[in-house]
């Protein structure tokens, strides 16, 4: 029984095993690296002697002097940036915007709930009534007792203390017309506005939550003021400078572009022992807060590689070749590829220094395909 089981669960094994195992045969058949008795170098699969297309734009493939270029990933983020928070801790009653939404200078991010607020006002605007209201008694006694001393009707100590009063009475309206200034401008606090022309980029609390002083409501950004964030290892930093030129590549756009360093961190951070670098972008089309992207550094001296046109690399699934003239006809090359350079590509393996490649894959696929 138990020689039974241990069949039945080799059988279980071998069965995915050779599964695999013939889809990978199969796969290299249709590659040409396998294929019968005609069996070629690695790397290189026959292409059935296809002709030299007329009009072909042909590559000698020779060293070339390429920086060696280190890529940093960062973000794309605004210059401007302000987190939209109460000064006092109160209710949330509504929030009127939404992550993406343009909003205007002064336009209402959000109302708090202001009960407490309008209370404290209004008691406020009553002590100061109630101050004014004896003020004006005191006032009115000051008057009188100025008259009746005029006429030494009255004694230098009663004249006194009328004029004390009436100072003293002018004094708590003063103070009491401050506090009532003062709740009124806490009273306005329960509508958040925007500080500026932007758009919002997070909405962080919801009707019903309690605002924090210190927690932000929304996020808001300038749209119009963008730059490059990358942290960079602390060995390549002192290739850095301010206002240096780099290239920064972002993989929404698809395309690299020009910037320049504009801000440097001082302090390392202890945990990646790497530097904050911000550089200036210019204005792009379709560039936006929050896109990824790499920032481009040769912190390391320029190095001898093989270099052709990316034009020439043709793609086979996770494949990739170029087509080598070999008198006067092409054939099917299997290459690794590594770092791009502007309009060319390093070639880590399957072509030799000195040898012939079709520069033009596009013109290669109208004629033939590797088989």
């Amino acid at each position: 029984m138990s020689e039974h089981n241990s069949l039945l669960t080799t059988h279980k094994w071998l069965m995915p095993s050779a599964a695999v195992t013939g889809l990978l045969l199969v796969i290299l058949y249709a590659l040409g690296i396998l294929g019968g008795p005609d069996k070629v170098e690695p790397g290189t699969a026959k292409a059935g002697g296809q002709a030299l297309p007329a009009g072909a734009q042909i590559f000698k493939v020779g060293q070339q002097s390429a920086a060696n270029t280190l890529s940093w990933q960062g973000t794309v983020r605004s210059r401007t940036v302000a987190k939209i928070s109460p000064k006092l801790s109160a209710r949330i009653l509504e929030v009127l915007v939404h992550p993406g939404d343009k909003v205007h200078k002064g336009d209402v991010i959000a109302r708090l709930d202001d009960r407490d607020l309008r209370a404290a006002y209004n008691a406020a605007s009553a002590a100061q009534a109630a101050a004014q209201a004896q003020a004006g008694q005191a006032g009115a006694e000051e008057k009188r007792m100025v008259d009746l001393y005029g006429k030494q009707a009255a004694t230098r100590q009663s004249y006194d203390a009328a004029l004390a009063q009436a100072k003293a009475a002018r004094a708590v309206v003063g103070q009491a017309a401050g506090a009532a200034q003062q709740a009124k401008v806490m009273l306005g606090e329960n509508v958040l506005y925007a500080p500026f022309d932007g758009v919002i980029s997070e909405r962080l609390k919801e009707p019903g939550d309690m605002a924090m002083p210190s927690e932000a409501v929304a996020v808001m950004y300038k749209p119009d003021d963008l730059r490059f964030e990358a942290a960079i290892a602390n060995h390549c930093f002192e290739q850095v400078k301010l206002g240096m030129p780099v290239t920064v590549r972002l993989d929404a756009l698809h395309r690299s572009v020009p910037a320049q360093v504009d801000e440097i961190a001082p302090e390392i951070d202890p945990q990646t022992h790497t530097r904050m670098i911000k550089v200036n972008l210019p204005a792009n089309d379709g560039l936006q807060h929050g896109q990824y992207g790499w920032l481009e550094l040769s912190c390391q001296a320029d190095r001898q590689t093989l270099l052709i046109p990316s034009s020439a690399v043709l793609h086979y699934g996770q494949l990739q070749a170029v087509k080598v003239v070999d008198g006067g006809q092409l054939h099917t090359r299997h290459i690794r590829t590594g770092k791009l350079y502007g309009e060319q590509i390093e070639v880590l393996s399957g072509l030799r220094d000195g040898e012939t490649v079709l520069g033009n894959s596009g013109l290669a696929n109208t004629h033939g395909s590797a088989r």
